[in-house]
């Protein structure tokens, strides 16, 4: 959350019992599951997205149910290593079905 307000978004953390329950209402499947499952502007955001994919999200307004990062990768946002891994940013359609929308 620090990450997404350093980058001008303003954040209300939700608690819920479940994260799938709001995962799969907003149409990201369980696979692409993160730690964390937002919303911006009806958007989903499942995971350590990068602000400069959300913004880039935004100003391009896909057909998109909306961005994931699954797991939890070293080097996303909120997640700095010394080693940080290689990742990828999916967009996810309203079907669930993904694709490579940026590479870190």
């Amino acid at each position: 959350m620090d990450h997404l307000r350093a980058n001008g978004f303003r954040v209300k953390p939700v608690a819920v019992e479940d994260t799938s329950v709001e995962r799969r209402r907003r149409g990201i499947p369980d696979e692409l599951g993160g730690c964390h499952t937002g919303v911006v502007d009806g958007y989903a955001l499942e995971g350590h997205v990068p602000a400069r994919e959300i913004k880039r999200l935004l100003a391009g307004r896909p057909a998109a149910a909306g961005l994931a990062v699954p797991g939890m990768p070293q080097g996303s946002p909120g997640m700095e290593s010394p080693t940080p891994q290689p990742y990828n940013v999916l967009l996810v359609d309203k079907k669930g079905r993904h694709s490579i929308y940026a590479r870190y």
